[in-house]
C-alpha cells in the first residue's frame, strides 16, 4: 500500500508539525507514504468564496500530483471533503471520478482502512475533543448529538487508545469553533463570539490541550487563547496519536 501524503497549505506554512507527524504515524503503522513536493493548494478558498470556476488549475494539478497512488491522505477535514466533493476536470474526468474516492481524512484512514485498534502512545494530559463540523457534518467522523442515532466518535475512538490520556467532558461537545473558513473574515464579529464559547467549554472542564482533526479550527482557537493569555495550548491529532509523552 502507498499513500499519497497531502499537506494543505495552512498546515505546510502554520503548523508543519502536524504535517511530521502526520507521516511518522503512517510510517509507523507500515504504511509507505510519499509526498509530491510540487502540491499547492487543492483550491477550497476560491470554491468556498463562490469562485470555483477559478479552481480548474488546481484540480488538475492535484490530479497529475497523486494519480499513482493507492490513497490519498490528509491531516484536514475540511480540504479532504472539498476534494472528495469537488474535485473535477475537463482533461481527465474518469481519474477525478476514482480520485474523489481515494481521498481520506487521516482519522477516517486510521479506523476505516487500517482499522488501528492499537497505538504506542503516550500523552499524560487532560484533552479536550472539538468534532469540526467539516468532520463530523460531512465525512461523518462522528455522531451528532442532538439526532436520535446511536453515538460513535472515530476521533475519540483512537484518542482512547493513548496511554495516559484523559478526554474531558464538554457541555456542547458538537458546536461549531466559528473559523468556516472564509465565514471568519465576513462574519468576523459572530466568527469569534462562537470561538470564545467552544473555548470557553474547554476551559470550564479543564482541558490542558484542545485537539481536532482540522488544524484550521484549532488556529482559530488557539488566537482566542492566546488573547485571553490562557495556558491552555491546541495540538493536531496526529501528534497526540504519535506522542510518546508530552
Amino acid at each position: 500500500m502507498t499513500v499519497g501524503l497531502f499537506i494543505p497549505c495552512y498546515v505546510d506554512q502554520f503548523y508543519p508539525n502536524a504535517a511530521i507527524a502526520t507521516l511518522e504515524l503512517l510510517e509507523k503503522l507500515g504504511v509507505r507514504v510519499v509526498y509530491p513536493p510540487k502540491q499547492t493548494c487543492c483550491g477550497q478558498p476560491m470554491a468556498n468564496s463562490g469562485f470555483e470556476h477559478l479552481t480548474k488549475e488546481s484540480n488538475d494539478l492535484f490530479i497529475k500530483n497523486f494519480r499513482e497512488f493507492d490513497y490519498i491522505v490528509a491531516p484536514s477535514g475540511s480540504c479532504v471533503l472539498h476534494m472528495k466533493d469537488h474535485l473535477h476536470s475537463d482533461k481527465y474526468p474518469a481519474e477525478a471520478k476514482a480520485m474523489r474516492g481515494k481521498v481520506y481524512e487521516l482519522i477516517e484512514f486510521l479506523t476505516d482502512v487500517l482499522k488501528v485498534d492499537s497505538l504506542k502512545a503516550r500523552f499524560p494530559h487532560k484533552v479536550g475533543l472539538h468534532q469540526s463540523c467539516h468532520g463530523q457534518r460531512g465525512l461523518k467522523l462522528a455522531q451528532m448529538s442532538e439526532l436520535v442515532a446511536p453515538a460513535f466518535s472515530k476521533p475519540e475512538q483512537l484518542l482512547r487508545l493513548v496511554e495516559g490520556l484523559e478526554l474531558v467532558e464538554l457541555t456542547r461537545q458538537d458546536e461549531c469553533c466559528g473559523f468556516g473558513g472564509t465565514f471568519c473574515v465576513a462574519e468576523e464579529a459572530v466568527s469569534v463570539k462562537m470561538g470564545k464559547d467552544r473555548v470557553a467549554d474547554h476551559v470550564q472542564h479543564g482541558a490542558d490541550y484542545i485537539t481536532a482533526s482540522d488544524m484550521s479550527c484549532l488556529m482559530h482557537m488557539e488566537g482566542i487563547l492566546h488573547r485571553q493569555k490562557s495556558q491552555v495550548k491546541v495540538l493536531h491529532i496526529a501528534e497526540i496519536l504519535n506522542a510518546q509523552e508530552l
